[in-house]
């Protein structure tokens, strides 16, 4: 049976720079590194993500096409507040929606990275199971 998702891969013109703004932005810490651009940055669940070298662009229609689309990254109320200002104070980042909270307390933030990967941060007040 499967256990969880181990981690996601990334794939990115810039491996390192990617992975640097990732570790600068969320924390996390790299567990791996191939010394050919393949990195795995863990965060303190366990959950990691992996950088891997693009050999090309993606197709300009890609947001149309079948697959993963974003990542979503859990914090706690306080973390939140603080990522999305430091997220809005970096520059390179496009904000897609901004700050939304529904009435049970759930908070999301949407966004591209600095490789225009989407993106999310997400609190749960109390988990979906």
């Amino acid at each position: 049976m499967v256990q969880g998702i181990e981690h996601v891969a990334v794939v990115s013109h810039n491996t390192a720079a990617l992975k640097d703004w990732y570790m600068e932005m969320y924390g996390g810490r790299v567990v791996y590194d191939n010394g050919k651009g393949t990195y795995f940055l863990q965060f303190p669940d366990g959950s990691m993500i992996e950088f891997v070298s693009a050999a090309d662009d993606k197709p300009s229609d890609a947001e149309k096409s079948a697959g993963i689309r974003h990542l979503a990254f859990a914090v706690s109320p306080k973390a939140f507040d603080d990522i999305v200002a430091k997220l809005k104070a970096d520059g390179r980042v496009e904000e897609v929606h901004d700050v939304s909270e529904n009435a049970s307390g759930l908070k999301t933030y949407w966004y591209k990275d600095i490789e225009g990967n989407f993106s999310h941060l997400i609190y749960r007040p109390e988990p979906l199971i």
